[in-house]
């Protein structure tokens, strides 16, 4: 039952680990590789000792602010260590920025990760991620399911979108690692998804099964690009998506298939870190598998994490049920254990470069929506708007348009006609068309003077905008992705 080193955790760690997991019974064994969702908003903590789960993943209902969620998390931790667990609990959070961002309130919001792919700079984006690291930290996290690693095919991709930094495999792996980094350095596990690229299949997997029908061939061109470059960097661990990959097991679950997770991740890309599944209540799974069926075959195809099973309760008791009956071998349900702990023991002993507390990286922010802004037809020079603006789109993403708009001398409310179009908006027509999630609505759009990609509608981003509006700052972004009927892919 080896387990390498180079990913994270070492050798002594993973020693350790495997000391600390042989102390487990068999029930202990199978909770320790589930992490699951909960109710409330309080601490867990019946739900974890009682099942002895390996952890939690936070979601907007179990928040209601800052305070409560530190609170939460950290008495989550104490409950377990009086239990006896002498290893970190998994708390984990989907905060990617963006569309997907649970932890809201008072912490700092950042842009979406296609931010990246348009600044093109590494080291500003290990500096934004390593912000929001610290902040996840000081809540009391230990792991973010992020960034993403997948390569987005364009408007034809209907799940991810701007959470990929682009189109390009290579843009995406440089962005994606340098995220990893800053994470890292923060004290935060980051888990890189969605294996083998959930970015150029047509469908989404949290309603179907998608089919990704391209060769091994050319997978290993394009979508797996950004997953061979993190492990070759040394990620720690990977989340592995709910995919039909026809090209090496038709018609299973990539998250459940031994030649995707072991053949393909393990053995030829090379990874021995961390597996985990992508979220097994979704339906691409429990279409076809109930929740000991699904953590079981998981198990068996090498994967050493669990996410979200519908029920955990009969998830831990079906493994139970197939260690003893030989249909899952008790070596492999150990080895799952080990490196989960070996790498939450690696993770608790990292010393952030920077301690930061929630809600105290504007700064870093704005500066990186500032990197991505691209103006993609209308002038690179000069002003674009008058001494007065009427912004329009949703109330939020207007409200803080106009917040920025007063705080950089602009009167509101009359004027230049500036439209905001997020997430799921359309094309729409004004002197100025600003995209504020992918870009491809710019193409649909008609605008009097300018059209501009954003990439986000954070406090930051429209400070970042304000500049470009009134001519005293050049947009440097490119697109990261190709957009049909604009001029160019910026200035």
């Amino acid at each position: 039952m080896s387990i390498g080193t180079g990913w994270g955790p070492t050798r002594a760690e993973i020693h350790r680990a495997r000391q600390l997991v042989s102390r487990l019974s068999l029930r202990e064994l199978a909770g320790q590789v589930i992490v699951a969702r909960y109710d409330g908003t309080r601490a867990p903590r019946s739900l974890v000792n009682g099942l002895h789960l390996g952890g939690v993943i936070v979601f907007d209902d179990n928040i209601t602010g800052t305070d409560q969620i530190r609170r939460s998390n950290r008495a989550l931790q104490r409950s377990a260590r009086r239990d006896g667990r002498r290893w970190p609990v998994f708390i984990g959070v989907d905060q990617e920025g963006g569309i997907v961002e649970r932890v809201k309130d008072e912490a700092t919001r950042f842009p979406t990760f296609m931010t990246a792919g348009a600044a093109r700079d590494p080291r500003l984006t290990r500096r934004a991620y390593a912000a929001s690291g610290a902040e996840l930290a000081d809540l009391g996290f230990t792991v973010d399911f992020a960034p993403d690693g997948d390569v987005t095919s364009g408007p034809g991709d209907p799940t991810i979108g701007s959470r990929s930094a682009g189109s390009r495999p290579r843009l995406v792996a440089r962005q994606m690692n340098a995220a990893v980094d800053g994470f890292l350095s923060s004290g935060i596990l980051p888990v890189i998804k969605h294996f083998p690229g959930h970015g150029s299949v047509p469908a989404d997997s949290h309603q179907e099964l998608p089919v990704q029908d391209k060769s091994l061939r050319r997978l290993m061109r394009t979508d797996l690009v950004p997953f061979r470059a993190g492990v070759a960097d040394g990620i720690s661990a990977v989340m592995v998506a709910h995919i039909d990959v026809r090209a090496v097991h038709a018609g299973m679950p990539s998250s459940l298939s031994r030649q995707v997770v072991t053949g393909l991740l393990r053995k030829r890309l090379g990874f021995d870190g961390l597996v985990v599944t992508d979220a097994l209540n979704m339906q691409a799974v429990t279409d076809r598998f109930g929740s000991a069926a699904s953590a079981v075959r998981a198990l068996r195809a090498g994967v050493d994490v669990l996410l979200m099973p519908p029920d955990p309760r009969a998830a831990r008791d079906g493994i139970v049920r197939a260690v003893r009956s030989g249909a899952l071998d008790r070596v492999r349900l150990r080895q799952a254990a080990i490196r989960q702990v070996a790498i939450l023991l690696h993770q608790r002993k990292v010393t952030p470069e920077t301690a930061r507390r929630v809600g105290t990286s504007d700064g870093i922010s704005r500066r990186f929506s500032a990197a991505a802004v691209t103006v993609v037809s209308g002038p690179c020079r000069g002003r674009l708007v008058g001494s007065s603006v009427r912004a329009l789109g949703t109330a939020d993403a207007v409200a803080r348009f106009n917040a920025a708009a007063r705080r950089a001398g602009l009167g509101t409310g009359a004027g230049t006609t500036v439209a905001l179009v997020g997430y799921g908006g359309s094309g729409r027509q004004a002197d100025v068309v600003i995209s504020t999630d992918a870009p491809y609505v710019l193409g649909a759009s008609t605008a009097g003077t300018a059209k501009i990609a954003l990439y986000g509608d954070t406090p930051g981003a429209m400070r970042a905008l304000m500049p470009v509006l009134l001519g005293k700052a050049r947009a440097p972004g490119r697109l990261p992705v190709r957009v049909a009927g604009v001029a160019r892919t910026g200035c």
